[in-house]
């Protein structure tokens, strides 16, 4: 099969787009034909060794997969070949950057059927980590005020959709670029953080504080007094502490995205019924995958991106 693999940590030049062995599913995984493999920054973390995920060389990034059943596991049941299926595969093991993959079989739930197949590879781990980060650790709840940083990525949109569904008031942080997906995601208000400071423009205090954005810590301490007291501060910035407030109760948590197959089974559920839209701003062929990572690193990377297996 065609995979993309790395054999050393370093920059994107070390992909190459090659043969590699197919695998085999073992027992409790399925082997999934790939039709779509999302980019994720993290990709670029992995194999750059900044972050601490110990792989085996060569790997082959891509942990956000869609696909069809190919061959099961022994004791694998209530799958079978040709089922269309969607998972967020274990980001130590080799992922989906290739015409095939193995995954856990507690890992996929059925892929979306509104949407084209090769685009659910954009749902898992994005939207993921945005329930979890609303529900699990913030708490959020029907109207409570929302405030979150840096909402103009794949995180954010969902995040925008997924709490303007559970009834909260969201404010968002976007750039012109960004400003009208987020308008689209349905923020109530939306902030431009290259135009006006964050703190003169938010009027009452907020209860959850979300922050996807890369800022400075300095920059995310002096978002706190924004949080009434008892609210809580998240955060994907796993690079830095998280800022809080005790003598104000002011908590504070850090997303660490986990599979959950209940919650992406959920997920799916609500982009087929129209509630949730997930979002693709350009698919490539899996061999123009490298040049995806290279223009993530350079900073010139918009929107999220689907590889898909080359033609023929």
């Amino acid at each position: 099969m065609k995979a993309v693999r790395f054999h050393q940590f370093g920059s994107p030049e070390a992909l190459r787009y090659e043969d590699a062995p197919q695998p085999r599913a073992a027992a409790g995984q399925v082997l999934i034909r790939v039709a779509g493999s999302a980019f994720n920054p993290a990709d670029n973390g992995i194999m750059a060794g900044t972050l601490p995920f110990p792989v085996t060389l060569p790997h082959v990034p891509g942990y956000d997969v869609s696909g069809t059943i190919h061959a099961v596991g022994t004791g694998v049941t209530g799958i079978q070949a040709g089922d269309a299926v969607v998972g967020f595969l274990p980001m130590v093991e080799d992922g989906a950057a290739a015409e095939f993959v193995v995954a856990p079989a507690d890992a996929i739930v059925t892929a979306p059927s509104s949407i084209p197949l090769a685009d659910a590879a954009a749902l898992p781990s994005v939207a993921l980590t945005a329930w979890q980060g609303l529900f699990d650790l913030g708490g959020l709840t029907k109207g409570q005020r929302l405030l979150i940083t840096g909402a103009g990525g794949a995180v954010g949109g969902y995040a925008i959709q997924l709490a303007k569904r559970a009834g909260a008031y969201v404010i968002a942080t976007a750039s012109p670029r960004s400003r009208r997906a987020v308008a689209a995601a349905g923020a109530d208000e939306i902030i431009d953080h290259t135009d006006a400071a964050v703190l003169d423009s938010v009027a009452e205090p907020v209860d959850v504080l979300f922050n996807l954005a890369p800022i400075s810590e300095e920059e995310f301490a002096a978002l706190v007094p924004l949080v009434r007291d008892g609210g809580i501060v998240v955060a994907t910035t796993a690079w830095m502490t998280t800022p809080g407030d005790a003598e104000r109760g002011v908590r504070t948590a850090g997303v660490f995205v986990r599979a959950d197959r209940d919650q992406l089974a959920q997920l799916v559920a609500l982009v087929d019924s129209g509630e949730l839209t997930v979002e693709v701003s350009q698919r490539v062929w899996l061999s123009e995958l490298p040049a995806v990572h290279a223009r993530a690193a350079a900073g010139d990377l918009h929107g999220k991106v689907v590889a898909v297996p080359d033609a023929g």
